[in-house]
Order: C-alpha cells, then sequence, then structure tokens
C-alpha cells in the first residue's frame, strides 16, 4: 500500500466554487476575494483580515507595518521554515535564533529573553505542527519591552490559546494556504490584524502601493484613476484562490476533527513503545494537528532516524521532517549561526519525523502507517 504523506481533501464544492469563478471571467482578485476575507476574518474572530498570495507575503507585509529597518533584530525560533527567516532579511535586518522547548517543539520564552539587545523590535513565534507558542510570556515580555509580536501561524487554523483563538492574541498574525495546509487554496496566505491602519497599509502593498485595488477599478463603480502610495509588492490573490478558500473554510470543522481522530490513533497506538516518542500538546492549549510529528528515541534502536525514514519510503509510507534547523543551511551559516549554540534543536531534528495525517485518510492508510513504524521499532530494537 502507498501512502502519501500529503492528500489535499478537495470535493465537488472547490471545483464547483472555482469553475463559477471562471464562467463568470473574473479571475484575479475581486469579489470573491473580499468575501474570503470576511468569512476568514468572521471566523477567526479578528478586525480585519488581508488575504494574499503565501503566507510568506504576509508576513514581508507584517514586518513592513512595523517599519522595520536594515539591522533591526527579530527574534524566532532556530527549527522553522525558511520563509520565517528570509522575510526579515529582505529589510536586510537579522533573524535572532532562539532554541525551541524539546517536547513541543516551539520557540523556548527563556530562550527569547536571551536574545533580546537594544536593537530587537519584534518576536515572530511560530506555531509548530498547529500548537500555538506560550503567547502569554512572549506577550508579556514585548509589551514590557515595547516589542510587536507577529505569529507565523502558517499551520494553526483552527488552534486556540487559553480560549482565545490564533488570529486573535499578537499584533498581526499570519496563516498559509499553500497545497499541504490545513485551509488549502493551492497557494494563498492571509494577514489579520486588530489595526485599521496596518490593515490598510497592507491592502496597498499587496497590489503594488495602489490606492485602488483592481477591483474597485474594473467594476463597475470603479474609476480608472488612482494614485501610488508605496513602492508596493504584487502580493495579491485571485478569486480562483479565494473560491476554494471560502468552500474549505466552509468545512474547517469537519477537517479539523479528522486530523485529531488520525492523531489520537497514533497517540493510543505509539504511547506504549519507549522507543517513540510522542509530541506534546500542553493542556492550555489546542492544535490543528497540521503535522503529526514523532521522535525516535535512538539511543534504545540500532537505526537512526534518516535510516527509518528510508525503511518507511520502502513500504509505501510517505514522511517529511520538519524541519531541518536554519542554521543548518548554507545561507545561514554564512551569517555566522553555528549548530552548537542549539543543542536543543539539534537533539530534536536528529530523532524527528513527520507522518502522514491528512483530512480524507483512510483508516486502512493509517493503519498501514501504525503497522510499518511499530514494526520498524520490533526490528531495530537494541
Amino acid at each position: 500500500m502507498q501512502v502519501p504523506f500529503h492528500r489535499p481533501y478537495i470535493t465537488e464544492d472547490e471545483i464547483n466554487a472555482v469553475a463559477d469563478s471562471m464562467r463568470k471571467g473574473w479571475l484575479t482578485m475581486g469579489e470573491k476575494t473580499h468575501d474570503f476575507e470576511k468569512r476568514f476574518r468572521e471566523y477567526v474572530g479578528s478586525a480585519h483580515a488581508v488575504a494574499v498570495n503565501s503566507g510568506t507575503a504576509a508576513m514581508h507585509l507584517a514586518l513592513h507595518c512595523i517599519g522595520l529597518k536594515p539591522g533591526d533584530e527579530v527574534i524566532i525560533p532556530a527549527m522553522t521554515f525558511t520563509a520565517t527567516a528570509e522575510v526579515i532579511r529582505y529589510f536586510n535586518a537579522v533573524p535572532m535564533l532562539a532554541d525551541i522547548d524539546p517536547d513541543t517543539h516551539l520557540i523556548s520564552t527563556a530562550e527569547i529573553e536571551k536574545k533580546i539587545t537594544a536593537k530587537t523590535r519584534a518576536i515572530m513565534p511560530v506555531h509548530y505542527a498547529g500548537q500555538p507558542a506560550d503567547m502569554g510570556p512572549i506577550l508579556e515580555t514585548a509589551r514590557a519591552r515595547g516589542l510587536h509580536v507577529i505569529e507565523d501561524a502558517a499551520h494553526s487554523l483552527p488552534a486556540t490559546y487559553r480560549g482565545k483563538q490564533v488570529g486573535t492574541i499578537g499584533d498581526i498574525t499570519c496563516f498559509s494556504f499553500y497545497a499541504t495546509k490545513t485551509v488549502c487554496t493551492g497557494e494563498g496566505g492571509m494577514a489579520v490584524t486588530g489595526n485599521s491602519a496596518w490593515a490598510d497599509m497592507m491592502r496597498t502593498l499587496r497590489l503594488h502601493g495602489i490606492s485602488k485595488d483592481a477591483w474597485n477599478r474594473y467594476s463597475a463603480s470603479g474609476t480608472w484613476v488612482y494614485d501610488v502610495e508605496y513602492a508596493g509588492y504584487k502580493y495579491n490573490t485571485t478569486d480562483l484562490n479565494a473560491a476554494m478558500g471560502i468552500e474549505q473554510l466552509k468545512k474547517i470543522g469537519h477537517m479539523q476533527a479528522m486530523r485529531e481522530k488520525i492523531a489520537e490513533k497514533y497517540n493510543s497506538a505509539f504511547k506504549d513503545y519507549e522507543e517513540l516518542i510522542l509530541y506534546r500538546v500542553m493542556d492550555d492549549r489546542t492544535t490543528s494537528w497540521h503535522l503529526y510529528p514523532l521522535k525516535l528515541n535512538t539511543e534504545m534502536l540500532s537505526c537512526t532516524r534518516d535510516e527509518f525514514i528510508e525503511s518507511l519510503k520502502e513500504q509505501g509510507v510517505g514522511t517529511s521532517v520538519h524541519f531541518i534547523p536554519l542554521y543548518r543551511f548554507t545561507y545561514y551559516r554564512g551569517l555566522g549561526y553555528s549548530a552548537d549554540d542549539y543543542p536543543r534543536s539539534e537533539w530534536v531534528f536528529a530523532r524527528s519525523l513527520s507522518l502522514p495525517i491528512f483530512p480524507g485518510m483512510t483508516e486502512e492508510e493509517s493503519d498501514h502507517v501504525i503497522e510499518c513504524v511499530t514494526g520498524l521499532v520490533k526490528k531495530n530494537r537494541r
């Protein structure tokens, strides 16, 4: 049996919605984009939602809003996707990598404190696998130091922290709708905020800095006259993506329940194996289960993490690793980062892999994953 690492949950609803946009002839950002934004902000509970073409674009615009400048510093976890750091480099600013908690893989609040300097402008926590970072202490630290908090929430729709929905906690929260995400539009992202001025700035910046977007200019009530207020970007999304997003958002609760059921099944199957270390979800928060991270107790196995992954692949189970720590990449090593400074990230990286977890995954597929994982553990016990 072949079990892919991910398979998007696409139904006739999404297909028909995209086809409807094509039949109407409005393919770029328009009415459906604005509808998606309205539905999204209402779902999250935020005052403003600005749709863009990726989660990366959302983070870039968020940093633009806070006025990040060359030489400024932004604190991020050492273990995250490169997009979290690269948007900081767009400004010639400095990503300050903080080590993580080995149980949750989330940025360590104690390490954040160590990274703050006179040049720090913002903290950008990443809600790993869908679980929110410890936002209480992070916000307390930020408010005491006059720092902004921008959440990389690419994984965490829906998720909660101490009863609050992710998207209503930090200054700006950035979501991703990439093909593998919990809400999928192929490519896409959303920035949400309670700050009206920032929302207006992001709406302008996402389309070349033009004061009136294409929908207003080309609709019956629009005008050809517009101003360019900033040197903006080509970050707008399309109605094709938005049409898909609207339908995905309608079934987000159903998709979340399917992911959670798979996670609970995995947890139950793996909990009695000393060779496996389950991912910890803290009691004061909920996770989207975008990922199911699993760590190997390599001291009790005769194989490495990489060999374990290769054996799963040979048995038809797709996996991934989230993430290769930033300091391991050529570019970031060139900036002076070293693995020696991040022992907990190194420990997690050497042991972790992500198993398939996606809506629509069949019982037979999840059974096969469990059978292969437990079978390899038994085969490779020391």
